[in-house]
């Protein structure tokens, strides 16, 4: 199995948190929520590449008779 996307997510959540508490303590409120914001964004893009290649592996399997 590959735990490379693990980590990925791991590591994108864990700097997002660190850069969202930087900006919340110098008063930056507005610009540590969309830090956050980003931070979901990239991570529902590599779900969505894996959960696209998933469908992909699920149609050439029934293609292939």
């Amino acid at each position: 199995m590959d735990y490379s996307i693990i980590l990925k997510i791991a590591g994108i959540g864990i700097l997002t948190a660190v850069v969202a508490q930087i900006l919340k303590n110098i008063g930056k409120d507005e610009i540590a929520t969309i830090a956050t914001l980003v931070g979901v964004i990239v991570v529902l893009l590599l779900a969505l590449n894996m959960i696209s290649e998933l469908f992909e592996t699920i149609k050439q399997l029934f293609l292939i008779y």
